[in-house]
C-alpha cells in the first residue's frame, strides 16, 4: 500500500526514467556502425527500417516494461519459471551468446573512441572502457537505481549532443529524407545493414532488462488507480525514450548519407570520423568522438547490468557484477587484440544480436497476452497481434539474410 500510495502522490515526471536507461541500449556503437555504414554506402535508402524499427522498439519495451510491473517479475524469471531445466539452460545460452555481442559491440566502441580521441591503442582502450563501466555499475549497486538511471541518462545527453552537432551545422535536404521512408533495399549487402540496425534497435537484452528496470524502480503495484496512472506514465516514459533514441538513430543515418557517401574509406567509424573533421572541421569531429565514448561507456554498463538479470532469472544463480564484467569483456579484448577491422566486426554483432530477437519476443508476447499471469492488464488482440507481427517481420529478415548471403 506505501508503494501505491507514492505513485499515487508523486508527480508523473519523478516517475520516468527505466526506460531511457533501457534506450541507451537502442544507441550503442553497434548502432553508431550500421548507421554509419548505412548511410554512407547507400544514402537514405535506410531511413525507413530505422523509422520501422523504433516504432517496434516501442511497443515491445512498453509489453517489457507492463510485465515487470504486473507480474512483480523480470522476464527471464517468467520464462525460467514456466521452463524446464534443460529448456532455461538452452534459453541462457543463446541469451549468453546475445549478451558477449552486445558487449563486443559495447567495448570496441569505446576503444575506438580511445584512440580516436587520445590515440590510444585498441586493447588498452578496451581495458579502459570496461574498467569504467564496472564503476558505473558499482554506483547502481551502491546507490540504487534511481542514481543509474541519472548517471546513464546524463550519458544519453552527451550523446546526443554528439550526434546531433554535425545535422544542426550541415542539414540534408528534407525532400532526400523523405524519399529514404519508402521501404525497398539495393542487394544483400544493404539486407545485411538493415538486420543489423534492427539488431541494434530491438535490443534481446534490453527486452529481458526493462521489466526488471521498471519492478526495480516502481515495485509491484496492486490493481486499482495507481497502477493504471503508473502504466500510462510508462507508456509516456517509452515515447519519450525511443523518440530520443530514434532521433540520435536517424541523425547518425543521415549525417552520413548527406556528408560521407561515395567516400571509399567513410564507411568505418574511423572513417566517419576522418570524413566528418574533413567535411565538417575537427570540432564536430570531437563531438562526434566523444558521443561514441560516451555510448560505449554507458552501454556497456548497462549490458553488463541485463547479463546478470538474465542469469540470475534463467540459472537461478546470482553472480557479482565485477565477475559478470570481467568474464564478458574477454571476447572484445581478444577481437581488439587479433586486429580483426572493429567496425565489421561491430556490424556482425549487430546481426547476431537481431537473431536473438525472436528468442525475447515470443515469450514476452505470450507472457503479456496470458490473462491468468496479467489479468485485466493483458494484451488485447490488437496489441497481440501487432506483437506477433513485430516477431514475423524480424525473422523473415533473418531468414532473407541467410538465403541472400549463401546465393
Amino acid at each position: 500500500m506505501a508503494a501505491d500510495t507514492a505513485v499515487r502522490l508523486k508527480p508523473g515526471w519523478a516517475l520516468l526514467g527505466p526506460a531511457f536507461v533501457a534506450a541507451i541500449a537502442y544507441v550503442d556503437p553497434g548502432n553508431v556502425a550500421a548507421n554509419v555504414s548505412a548511410g554512407a554506402k547507400y544514402g537514405f535508402l535506410l531511413v525507413w527500417v530505422i523509422v520501422a524499427a523504433n516504432a517496434m522498439a516501442g511497443l515491445v519495451q512498453y509489453l517489457s516494461a507492463k510485465l515487470g510491473l504486473v507480474t512483480g517479475n523480470s522476464l527471464p524469471e517468467v520464462i525460467g519459471a514456466r521452463s524446464s531445466t534443460p529448456v532455461r539452460i538452452a534459453y541462457w545460452l543463446q541469451a549468453e551468446l546475445v549478451a558477449m555481442a552486445t558487449d563486443l559491440a559495447e567495448v570496441v566502441g569505446g576503444a575506438i573512441a580511445l584512440n580516436l580521441i587520445f590515440g590510444l591503442p585498441l586493447v588498452l582502450g578496451g581495458l579502459i572502457t570496461g574498467t569504467v563501466s564496472i564503476a558505473l555499475l558499482m554506483v547502481g549497486d551502491r546507490r540504487g537505481p534511481r542514481m543509474f538511471e541519472q548517471v546513464t541518462s546524463g550519458l544519453l545527453l552527451i550523446i546526443a549532443i554528439g550526434f546531433l552537432a554535425s545535422l544542426v551545422v550541415a542539414p540534408p535536404a528534407p525532400a532526400d529524407v523523405a524519399a529514404g521512408l519508402m521501404p525497398r533495399f539495393d542487394g544483400a549487402e544493404s539486407v545485411l545493414l538493415a538486420t543489423a540496425i534492427l539488431g541494434a534497435t530491438v535490443m534481446p537484452h534490453a527486452v529481458y532488462l526493462h521489466s526488471g528496470l521498471a519492478r526495480d524502480r516502481h515495485g509491484r503495484p496492486e490493481p486499482g488507480s495507481a497502477r493504471r496512472r503508473l502504466l500510462r506514465v510508462t507508456r509516456w516514459d517509452v515515447g519519450l525514450a525511443m523518440l530520443v533514441a530514434g532521433s540520435l538513430n536517424l541523425a547518425m543515418l543521415v549525417v552520413a548519407a548527406h556528408n560521407l557517401r561515395g567516400l571509399d574509406y567513410a564507411d568505418s567509424i574511423e572513417g566517419a570520423h576522418a570524413a566528418v573533421a574533413n567535411t565538417l572541421g575537427p570540432t564536430f569531429a570531437l563531438f562526434f568522438a566523444v558521443g561514441l565514448l560516451a555510448s560505449g561507456l554507458a552501454s556497456t554498463s548497462v549490458g553488463a547490468y541485463a547479463g546478470s538479470m538474465i542469469m540470475a532469472g534463467l540459472l537461478r544463480v546470482s553472480v557479482p557484477l565485477l565477475w559478470r564484467r570481467l568474464i564478458t569483456l574477454i571476447p572484445a579484448l581478444v577481437i581488439l587484440a587479433a586486429g580483426l577491422e572493429p567496425t565489421r566486426a561491430l556490424v556482425i554483432s549487430q546481426v547476431v544480436l537481431s537473431f536473438g530477437i525472436p528468442f525475447a519476443l515470443v515469450p514476452l508476447i505470450r507472457a503479456t497476452s496470458d490473462r491468468t499471469l496479467m489479468g485485466d492488464d493483458a494484451n488485447g488482440q490488437l496489441t497481440s497481434a501487432l506483437g506477433w507481427a513485430v516477431t514475423a517481420v524480424i525473422g523473415s529478415l533473418n531468414i532473407a539474410l541467410i538465403y541472400l548471403t549463401l546465393h
